[in-house]
């Protein structure tokens, strides 16, 4: 049965936390109401509800509640083996989903310092006795963050718990970064929506693992946090003291079979983050692996063309650096129709990412027939751009375009 589904709007300037670990003030009545009304919703009628966070917009259910989060797995159509990120809105929130004996690691303390609210997940010892294993999909650790966003942060502090929400949309598309996206999705799927405008970071949380007996960091998904800007604190934090933990990123610095078989994070297991259409992933600037072609730019043309037919154009959208090869080319217009969405300038990636997913969806409702991405430097915020980027392609090229323009 469909649900009538109300966007509510929320103003983030009028929530601040006075302290850490006290509840917010809302000096906006009706962004109150709003938060008011999908605690209710949260809360008593058991059903999730769409937030924005400073990553991407969350669909939130209590955590500590079975049916309540079963429920976010229905409405996404979810698998049940790909685990959630818990949501807390305060340190002694945290503290109540810890096993008791747990001591945080001085990494995670000089972590959290600089990071916390913000776009870093952990992974913590899970107690099954205190977290269920539909959130952690039976591994024995949870993954935790508490969100920077002042809506978010203050919808779950006014339902005084944590909530497990992934990304507010049906599950292997494109995340949603503005109100609008999840509401064109998950129109009739879900009652709520808080509008709290475009996410300022646009990719998910950097997930790390801190729970090795090495002491390294193991960064299990990059995010919004940098790989640079967590060896920086690290550094700062614990370089007088002792030993400062290696920053390891998955896939790039080492595999874990046994993990990517059955994760213990999201994002690492299933095909995400596509749009309805064919999505390639074009390198022009790598040099290809063994055995793989590199293609002229006339013959990629040529198998673009060859996708359609002979009555209509080939309508393709072009997500690009607006300085880079594809952002700034000329392209010939025989047989394609060309949209571009410009990334923003090759040097400055956190822009890339906080545009990547609005480009996806933005082409797809478009009426574009597939997708080219142009790739980007993994460094800094490229990184989660390229990790998102890989997964929502289908197919990769590696193209020479030195013969347009």
């Amino acid at each position: 049965m469909a649900l009538s589904t109300r966007v509510l709007k929320c103003d983030p300037s009028s929530i601040s936390f006075p302290s850490a670990a006290s509840a917010p003030t809302v000096s906006s009545p009706d962004t109150l109401r709003a938060l008011e009304a999908a605690a209710h919703e949260l809360v008593h009628n058991l059903q999730p509800v769409a937030f924005p966070t400073e990553t991407v917009y969350g669909l939130g259910a209590l955590a500590l509640n079975v049916s309540a989060t079963a429920r976010i797995f229905s409405t996404k159509g979810r698998p049940a083996d790909n685990p959630l990120i818990v949501h807390v809105s305060s340190f002694p929130m945290l503290h109540t989903l810890l096993p008791q004996d747990y001591a945080i690691p001085d990494a995670y303390t000089a972590l959290m310092k600089h990071f916390w609210p913000g776009a870093l997940t952990l992974l913590f010892p899970s107690d099954p006795k205190i977290v269920p294993a539909i959130i952690t999909a039976n591994q024995p650790t949870v993954a935790i963050r508490m969100p920077s966003h002042p809506v978010a942060r203050a919808l779950i502090a006014v339902a005084n718990a944590p909530l497990a929400a992934p990304s507010a949309n049906s599950s292997g598309k494109p995340s949603p970064t503005r109100a609008e996206h999840v509401q064109r999705d998950l129109d009739g799927k879900v009652g709520i929506i808080l509008d709290g405008g475009a996410c300022g970071v646009g990719v998910e949380s950097t997930v790390v693992d801190g729970l090795h007996a090495d002491g390294d960091i193991r960064v299990l998904r990059p995010g919004g946090v940098t790989v640079e800007a967590i060896e920086r604190v690290l550094q700062e934090e614990m370089g007088a003291s002792g030993r400062v933990p290696r920053v390891l990123v998955h896939r790039r610095d080492y595999r874990d079979a046994a993990m990517e078989a059955a994760p213990t994070t999201p994002g690492m297991k299933y095909r995400h983050y596509s749009p309805a259409v064919p999505v390639y992933l074009l390198y022009t600037a790598s040099p290809p692996p063994d055995g793989a072609e590199t293609l002229d730019a006339d013959s990629f043309l040529a198998s673009l063309r060859a996708t359609g037919d002979a009555k209509s154009p080939v309508k393709v959208g072009i997500l690009a650096p607006s300085d880079s090869t594809l952002g700034t080319c000329g392209l010939p217009t025989d047989g394609l129709e060309w949209t571009r969405f410009l990334l923003g300038p090759t040097a400055e990636p956190s822009v890339t990412a906080h545009l990547l997913f609005d480009g996806l969806l933005t082409l797809e409702q478009q009426g574009v027939d597939l997708i080219l991405i142009e790739e980007v430097q993994e460094e800094r915020e490229g990184l989660a751009v390229m990790n998102r980027v890989k997964k929502a392609a289908g197919e990769c090229r590696w193209i020479r375009f030195n013969n347009i323009g």
